[in-house]
Order: structure tokens, then C-alpha cells, then sequence
């Protein structure tokens, strides 16, 4: 029986806000990847691309899905590269359902731009082209890991959080 909930999808596409908003409405421990990265490596993502690369982190993030996937009730946000090793994507659909929020690239941008959280993948000029880049590469590691896909562009974060719970329910081998 699956009892968790793994949200993927690219930055700013509202993980952890529906996250949060999950794990409350359905009484679900909430896991933020990045946060649980950033409080065992002991710095920050951002220091963490900038001192060790982006390899290192991606280490991190296998290890610790390694560890949090075998958990059960949680809601888990996921970092926006976590598909692109399909272990990952293996780990979490064992015990999990695994929900893509999709966003287009201009409300991708907007959030980046409105929030106050450090990039490293977007440090450049052309932040739209390096969304654009980015999503063009990954699009197809969503699709294969995805079990239920919402677009996020233009819905609140209660809405989508809603919906989620509505299409789980066509999960038979999925306890709320």
C-alpha cells in the first residue's frame, strides 16, 4: 500500500507550497528535500553548487531518498533535477505516488523572480532562454516519472492542493 505523496516538477513550480499545504489537509509528515540536504551537508543549496558542484548534491539527493522514500505518510517535495536519475524515481513510486506540477516557463520566471530563494541553475542573463533550456531537457524525465500531472501556471496553491487529493482518490493501492 502506497502512503506517500512525491511532488516533482521544475523550480518554482510550487512543491513545497502544496507540500505544506498537503501534508496539513491530509495529516502527513512533510519532507523538503532541499531543506533536510541543507540541514545534513550543513550549508545551504546554493553554497553546496558553489563550494561542491552540482554532482555533490546530487549525491545528497540520492542518499537522502534513499532514506526518506522507505518512510510511510509523508508528503515529500522533491528538488526540480530529482528525475533525472531514475533511481530516485524507482525509490519514490515504491511507496508513493508521484504527482508532476507542471508551469509554464513565463510563471516559472515570474515566481523565480518574486522569490526570495537562491538558484544556482538560473545565475545568468538569460534567465528565460535558461528556463526554457532547462524544462526542454528534463520535459521528458517528468513524463516518465509522473502518475498524475497538474499544470500550477494558474491555480492557487489550495486549488492544486485540492485537486491532488481528488486524484489520488483514482489510486486503489493509495491510503490518504
Amino acid at each position: 500500500m502506497k502512503t506517500n505523496i512525491a511532488l516533482i516538477g521544475f523550480m518554482a513550480a510550487g512543491k513545497t507550497a502544496v507540500a505544506r499545504q498537503l501534508a496539513q489537509r491530509l495529516d502527513k509528515k512533510l519532507v523538503e528535500l532541499d531543506a533536510l540536504i541543507e540541514q545534513r551537508a550543513g550549508k545551504t543549496v546554493a553554497r553546496i553548487f558553489a563550494e561542491d558542484g552540482e554532482t555533490a548534491f546530487r549525491e545528497w539527493e540520492i542518499a537522502l531518498i534513499k532514506e526518506v522514500a522507505v518512510a510511510r505518510n509523508q508528503v515529500i517535495a522533491t528538488g526540480g533535477g530529482i528525475v533525472l536519475n531514475t533511481i530516485n524515481v524507482d525509490r519514490l513510486r515504491q511507496g508513493g505516488v508521484i504527482v508532476y506540477l507542471e508551469a509554464s516557463p513565463t510563471a516559472i520566471l515570474k515566481r523565480a523572480q518574486a522569490s526570495t530563494a537562491v538558484r544556482p541553475l538560473l545565475a545568468g542573463e538569460d534567465k528565460a532562454g535558461i528556463i526554457e533550456k532547462m524544462l526542454r531537457f528534463r520535459q521528458p524525465y517528468y513524463d516518465r516519472a509522473a502518475d498524475i500531472r497538474l499544470d500550477t501556471s494558474a491555480i492557487a496553491v489550495n486549488a492544486v492542493a485540492g485537486r491532488i487529493i481528488e486524484l489520488l482518490k483514482q489510486y486503489e493501492d493509495f491510503t490518504p
